[in-house]
């Protein structure tokens, strides 16, 4: 039997209505899966945050690799039959967790204090697509105890996004790549869904940093409000050179706005979509430091 037959299966003996409004679209391709896993990269002693695990299909697979998994599930029914599924197999090293992955606690994975674990486990998830960058705020900036890496199936435009170029930049490229190197994995499409969207996916991966990027680049650390700051001004208006932004955001002379773009090499011209992110942080040197 094949995924497609076997979700339509469980879906009507459990009387599973996939509901739009919390995205749920069944994954049913196999080598979507594979490039997921492949993707994580997992090692036998991770520990993994699973989210949306949806009818169990990848929280099967995560369970026979790594040593721990916590599947985080928000519907109550679905939460339900995946333990009534685990149970039944008598797989013990996966904890489901019948909640809103925004208002759980992180710090609940670990048995020690808050801050004496940095980063200890790694996140897969077919997330709902309507809460993309509230969960990107709070695993990249937010949560005390960082992810190592973040595996995402996310619609195939916000993962371009993601991992644009300059050129194609956004505020949402910045706000990722500031704390991790982003890559489109692989791009699935809405066939490989039950029931189909009506737009193509892609995976994502997202290994986060050992260091902020700005780092080396000054003494002391970062001010991120500063930096994000200076971002979201950049950014203000799409068709306006960088220069008019930035000396309407910060009550500035274009004048003074110019020479410190020139004075990191670049074309006072310039709009915001074309900085790399090497360029942000030498704006920021030259504003903030």
């Amino acid at each position: 039997m094949d995924l497609l037959e076997q979700t339509k299966q469980l879906c009507k003996m459990y009387e599973i209505k996939p509901a739009r409004s919390k995205g749920q679209n069944f994954l049913i391709d196999e080598e979507s899966y594979d490039a997921i896993i492949r993707a994580a990269d997992l090692k036998k002693d991770d520990t993994v945050l699973e989210v949306g695990p949806g009818l169990g299909f990848l929280t099967a697979i995560l369970a026979k690799i790594v040593k721990r998994v916590v599947s985080v599930e928000l519907d109550d029914k679905l939460a339900g039959l995946l333990q009534i599924a685990l149970d039944s197999q008598g797989v013990e090293n996966v904890e489901v967790v019948n909640q809103d992955v925004m208002k759980f606690e992180i710090s609940d994975l670990f048995p020690l204090a808050k801050g004496e674990i940095k980063r200890g486990y790694k996140i897969v998830a077919n997330l709902p697509y309507n809460i993309t960058s509230q969960f990107l705020r709070k695993f990249l900036s937010e949560v005390e105890i960082k992810p190592e890496s973040i595996v995402l199936m996310l619609q195939k435009e916000v993962v371009e996004r993601i991992t644009a170029g300059p050129g194609e930049m956004s505020l949402l490229a910045v706000s990722v790549q500031f704390y991790a190197e982003a890559e489109l994995v692989e791009v699935v499409k809405a066939e490989n869904f039950w029931p189909a969207p009506k737009i193509d996916s892609a995976i994502v991966r997202l290994k986060l940093k050992e260091k902020i990027p700005l780092t080396p680049l000054i003494k002391g650390a970062v001010d991120e409000k500063d930096f994000f700051r200076l971002v979201k001004f950049g950014f203000s208006a799409r068709r306006k050179m960088l220069k008019n932004n930035l000396a309407g955001g910060l009550h500035m002379k274009q004048g003074e706005i110019e020479e410190k773009i020139k004075k990191i090499g670049l074309d006072p011209k310039i709009r915001a979509q074309d900085l790399s992110m090497e360029d942000w942080m030498g704006l920021y040197k030259e504003f903030y430091q």
